[in-house]
């Protein structure tokens, strides 16, 4: 009984930890989101744009999958 009890104690403390990694990992997403210079240039601008855009969705969804 007692060896149930600290499994599914440890089992919520994983789950705790993985909410707030998640967490974490949104509001750093979110914060770099807002630290990152806007691209005026529209040479090579565009790709780097682009490549910042798909990054942060990259992540984003990352973020989104972890288990809560």
């Amino acid at each position: 009984m007692a060896n149930n009890l600290n499994q599914h104690h440890s089992a919520i403390v994983r789950e705790d930890i993985s909410e707030y990694v998640a967490q974490l990992q949104l509001h750093m997403t979110l914060q770099a989101r807002n630290l990152v210079p806007t691209l005026t240039h529209q040479t090579a601008g565009d790709s780097r744009e682009q490549l910042l855009q798909q990054t942060q969705a990259y992540f984003e969804k990352q973020v989104s999958r972890q288990p809560l």
